[in-house]
């Protein structure tokens, strides 16, 4: 049955997420009005993804931007509640663990408009982050629990929610498998940033327990100019004034200019769209993250991780080997975990099998 279906998106992983999910309803005639809350804003980090992964544009934007928790998720608040006095939809469809999943579950779920959680059930066990508190909160409001696998099933059950609880995999897979076939050929990136396949470390920073003091971003290039291994390092918005701080003045700014810079073994860039970052992490030797979707796509290509944090919501890649936990107030520990990252020989399969938008879509019009 067509079902009208408001998704609610705001930051680079959800529009990931969100375009395999949008073809999919489509194919399955639901009416989708997207609402793009502008928690991430600049071309860099929002525009390039709806570019590259053909998503229409959004049909609101509430250009948000970015701010404090409360003032942000409370402006998001006001934003989506008039979207939906407006249009009135059968569905509200959310992505992941951001202000803009929250937001746009509290709203829905004080106007009786039931609530779709797509990567239900994740946990890090760890309530400091604010990811998971959202998480937490979004799936108790949520009347359809997607979850990515077995694990997060379980991590609901133990508060209580069976109702509404689907193992659909993960809409990233879905996303992945289409970015791969997009990218086979040539890897100009590559050339251009005068890398070798296999013989570069891939750095990502974001998340706020890494990024707000200078401690932590000087640690992690300590540790990478002491190896000497070449790595690339796209700079997240939130962590460019640290990079500055840590480096010299304007060097953030000279990189945005020449496309990157170069400091001892590290190559800095800006932020990378989806189609490059997927090349990048295919031929690296291993993955240096903080981030979820990244552990994730490091495990599916099959590229050794070290994720920057205690805990992970993904704990199967780290049970399966290919992902070792290092947090940045262990220098000697994040030194010898880059060095332990090796491929293994063995390699089970893990959070679905590519085919969750099509899942999703037939849920939603159930």
């Amino acid at each position: 049955m067509s079902k009208k279906i408001i998704t609610v998106v705001g930051a680079r992983p959800q529009f990931i997420k969100a375009a395999p999910v949008s073809a999919a309803l489509r194919d399955a005639g639901h009416r989708e009005v997207l609402v793009h809350t502008g928690q991430h804003y600049d071309h860099d980090m929002s525009a390039v993804f709806f570019e590259e992964l053909g998503m229409k544009p959004p049909d609101h934007s509430l250009a948000v931007g970015s701010g404090r928790h409360g003032a942000q998720t409370g402006a998001m608040l006001v934003g989506i509640e008039e979207v939906l006095h407006n249009e009135r939809p059968d569905w509200m469809l959310v992505y992941g663990d951001t202000n803009s999943t929250l937001a746009g579950a509290l709203a829905a779920s004080k106007m009786h408009i039931p609530v779709a959680h797509v990567e239900a059930g994740l946990r890090s066990f760890d309530m400091r982050m604010p990811e998971e508190v959202n998480r937490k909160l979004v799936d108790h409001l949520s009347a359809l629990l997607l979850a990515p696998g077995t694990t997060a099933i379980a991590n609901l059950e133990r508060e209580g929610l069976q109702q509404g609880v689907h193992d659909v995999g993960d809409v990233m897979a879905d996303a992945l498998m289409h970015a791969v076939q997009a990218g086979r050929g040539s890897d100009p990136l590559l050339d251009k940033l005068s890398l070798r396949r296999g013989r570069y470390l891939l750095v990502t920073l974001h998340r706020a327990q890494n990024t707000e003091c200078l401690s932590t971003l000087r640690t992690l290039l300590d540790v990478l100019a002491d190896r000497g291994e070449t790595a690339v390092f796209p700079v997240h918005p939130r962590t460019a004034s640290l990079v500055d701080a840590v480096t010299e003045a304007g060097f953030v700014a000279g990189m945005r200019a020449a496309g990157s810079a170069t400091r001892g073994p590290v190559i800095f860039t800006p932020p990378l769209g989806y189609l490059d970052m997927v090349r990048l992490e295919r031929h690296a030797r291993a993955i240096v993250t903080d981030s979820g979707g990244v552990q994730k796509e490091a495990y599916w290509l099959r590229v050794p991780c070290v994720t920057l944090r205690p805990n992970t919501e993904w704990i199967e890649t780290v049970d399966e080997g290919w992902n070792r936990l290092a947090p940045l107030d262990d220098a000697a520990g994040v030194a010898a975990a880059i060095e332990a990252a090796q491929p293994l020989a063995t390699h089970r399969p893990l959070y679905g099998d590519g085919q969750a938008a099509a899942r999703i879509a037939e849920l939603l019009g159930s």
